[in-house]
């Protein structure tokens, strides 16, 4: 018997319209799985119905594994792509595998000769990179700050430090409710040069994108409680080099032959 594939397939990380944001062969292969391993049935359910699911919702096998899984669990769920069928690794939110408990998954699969292929579609993390104006050749991913302020404050410093140690763009997200503690400490805590990135909704009709120096931070009225957020600090906007480019004069047509 031929093994399975585990697919690992993005969701979505805004209320948008699907077509909008993943590619229909994303959506073709997500339509044509029946076996899911998904960290929470309710969302997984909404999810695939709303990107058009063919079959009817209650034949799916959905597989719950999530951060309270361990590796044993991981090894049985894998075993349903050892005996022959495709399997999909749907995250919460955005890519599977980053900022994802689904990493476990995946190793597995490895383990077991499971070909993983992973699908396009929406990572927060990257669209925000793309979107900053910083440094999108060195960059580090963080994940969560700590919960503990003064821990907070001392994580901060230090990842200042690495900016300026290599001009590092440095990455990091919050659980949607503390988006504002971590907004205000960024502020008190960092030199006002320091450049602030906060990418917030992404993919979302009220997305919101902005860089700015701290100190222009401070007094703009930010309002970003419980809305998913990702912040990035970087120094002054990366540069690759000088070249020297000549334009067509636009005022000029085209000679034509």
């Amino acid at each position: 018997m031929n093994k399975g594939r585990l697919y690992l397939i993005p969701a979505l990380i805004a209320q948008s319209d699907v077509e909008e944001v993943l590619p229909e062969g994303t959506l073709k292969i997500i339509r044509n799985l029946t076996h899911f391993i998904v960290e929470e049935e309710r969302t997984a359910r909404r999810f695939l119905i709303s990107v058009g699911q063919t079959k009817r919702i209650d034949d799916l096998y959905l597989l719950v594994f999530n951060e309270h899984s361990d590796d044993a669990e991981a090894e049985q769920l894998i075993r349903y792509a050892i005996d022959g069928y495709d399997v999909g690794l749907l995250s919460e939110a955005g890519v599977p595998c980053v900022a994802d408990p689904g990493s476990v998954i995946v190793k597995a699969a490895h383990r077991q000769g499971i070909r993983v292929i992973p699908l396009t579609g929406p990572s927060s993390i990257l669209l925000a990179l793309m979107a900053s104006g910083f440094n999108g050749q060195n960059f580090v991913f963080h994940g969560y700050l700590p919960k503990e302020k003064q821990q907070r404050i001392r994580k901060i410093r230090e990842i200042e430090k690495e900016i300026r140690k290599g001009n590092q763009t440095q990455i990091f997200i919050e659980t949607p409710y503390r988006n504002h503690q971590v907004f205000e400490t960024l502020l008190q805590t960092c030199r006002p040069e320091t450049l602030l990135c906060v990418a917030a909704g992404m993919t979302g009709p009220d997305e919101f994108i902005q860089s700015r120096k701290i100190r222009e931070w401070k007094g703009a009225g930010l309002k970003i409680h419980k809305v998913p957020a990702i912040f990035l600090l970087s120094e002054e906007p990366f540069r690759m080099g000088t070249c020297n480019v000549t334009l067509p004069d636009a005022s000029k047509k085209p000679e034509t032959h």
